[in-house]
């Protein structure tokens, strides 16, 4: 790659005021490093997609300024801006554009920012560095979602989730924005999920997926059910991760006593907006009518011992292979304890299955949404 053949003046401009942008962030306390350096990048992608819509309306017009000022930031500050990480700076700003960025702060500031005089100055760095809360690696990975409602999902989850880089890289690569289409009542949680609050309660069918996708277990294509409860444990941070958040792990192989005969529970949780015990049975087979009667047993024992001041009636979760939908229906309904009966898939389902079922979801809540104002209208 060649410099700029001829460098246009304002270039000068461009690059001072870079300069001095890193400056003030370089300065900042490094307790906020991260969220500042981060709306930084924001910045410096902002001005090179300015300096490129000012001058010449050619690609090579951008590569050359890129390749400029890699160069120029190099020297004079290290590490840190090579040619790619000024693609994604770039990229980045266009993925999170200025007037939704700029309208959301002054939306929360007292004083609004100006969107043609944004300088690096300290108070603007901080008010941009309140809207981009994650790491800058966080964003560098959101960049691979082309989907913008999808990248927003994920960036809202890992916020309130706490999403580490690595748990948000799992749930990007698992398609999660995209398989909770797969679920058999996530049609409704989206439904309720548009005007829920924060501390709403949740129902059990509410909580827990269906299907679960557990393809970070590389298990072979037999394995036991024994086999199947060690992989979980051994990789029981991406299990979590699949289960949700407000999953918390209390124990495995949890022994109990009925008359002369002892019973081993596979897993147990606690979850924490249902405020109750997840009695988890894992089965490697197609669910029966039978396993809801062994599930029924333990659920009352943990009602009976286990259950605490203040909780709700544990719930029990059969984790099966595969499960008949009738004789779930006809097995689990209106039974006194709350059993759910959720398939697992050791692979990720196909790309465009995923798409067929979350499009068939929009299209039932748009359905939804459509028949209340009818109704609304009459």
């Amino acid at each position: 790659m060649t410099k700029m053949t001829t460098i246009p003046e304002n270039y000068n401009n461009i690059r001072a005021g870079i300069v001095e942008l890193l400056k003030t962030a370089r300065s900042a306390t490094a307790r906020n490093v991260n969220s500042i350096m981060t709306a930084v990048y924001w910045d410096i992608g902002r001005r090179i997609v300015k300096f490129e819509q000012d001058g010449e309306h050619r690609a090579e017009y951008g590569e050359q300024l890129i390749e400029q000022l890699s160069e120029d930031l190099t020297r004079q500050f290290g590490r840190g801006f090579g040619r790619a990480n000024l693609w994604q700076m770039r990229a980045f700003y266009r993925a999170w554009p200025e007037t939704k960025i700029l309208q959301t702060l002054s939306g929360e500031s007292i004083s609004p920012i100006d969107p043609n005089n944004i300088e690096g100055d300290s108070s603007t760095v901080l008010a941009l560095a309140s809207r981009f809360p994650l790491p800058w690696s966080a964003y560098v990975r959101l960049l691979s979602v082309k989907n913008s409602e999808a990248r927003t999902f994920y960036e809202a989850e890992a916020l309130r989730s706490g999403w580490s880089i690595r748990q948000l890289d799992r749930q990007i690569g698992s398609q999660f924005y995209e398989r909770i289409a797969l679920s058999r009542n996530k049609a409704a949680m989206l439904e309720k999920a548009a005007n829920s609050e924060p501390n709403d309660l949740v129902t059990p069918e509410e909580a827990i997926k269906d299907p679960f996708v557990l393809e970070f277990l590389d298990l072979k294509d037999e394995y036991s059910e024994s086999e199947l409860e060690q992989a979980l444990i051994h990789r029981l941070t991406d299990f979590l991760l699949e289960l949700g958040d407000d999953f918390a792990f209390l124990g495995r192989q949890r022994r109990l006593r009925i008359d002369d005969t002892w019973f081993r529970i596979d897993l147990i949780f606690f979850h924490r907006r249902l405020r109750a015990l997840v009695i988890v049975d894992l089965k490697v087979g197609k669910f029966n009518y039978a396993d809801a009667g062994q599930m029924h047993l333990y659920l009352n024992y943990a009602s009976e011992h286990w259950m605490k001041p203040g909780e709700n009636p544990p719930v029990g979760l059969i984790l099966c292979a595969e499960k008949g939908a009738a004789e779930a229906h006809y097995t689990l309904d209106n039974l006194p304890n709350k059993v759910l009966a959720a398939e697992y898939q050791t692979v990720l389902p196909q790309e465009n299955l995923i798409a067929e079922e979350l499009e068939r979801s929009r299209g039932e809540l748009e359905k939804r949404s459509g028949s209340r104002t009818f109704s609304s209208n009459c």
